[in-house]
């Protein structure tokens, strides 16, 4: 199943406390609860103004619903072609 990366334009998001990102997390899961198996939340990457989010979906429109329904933005979703890391240079 394909693999995305969302960009999610969050001014302050890096303020957040960990109470605003507790309940912005069991917003998400209780949303892909309902959605069924075929869209997974793997993890999320916190910055000054934006969120990037990793997810596993059948496509993009599983992944703009789930936005909608949680009201998060989804400012960009990109399919992940490839992945590298250190050992791919080995």
């Amino acid at each position: 199943m394909p693999k995305y990366i969302i960009e999610r334009n969050i001014p302050g998001a890096g303020e957040l406390s960990a109470s605003d990102l507790q309940q912005i997390s069991q917003k998400s899961c209780c949303i892909l609860n309902d959605m069924g198996p075929q869209i997974q939340w793997l993890e999320s990457f916190v910055t000054a103004d934006k969120v990037y989010c990793i997810y596993i979906a059948p496509d993009e429109a599983t992944i703009r619903t789930h936005a909608e329904r949680g009201e998060f933005p989804a400012n960009s979703i990109a399919e992940v072609n490839t992945i590298i890391d250190p050992t791919t240079g080995e």
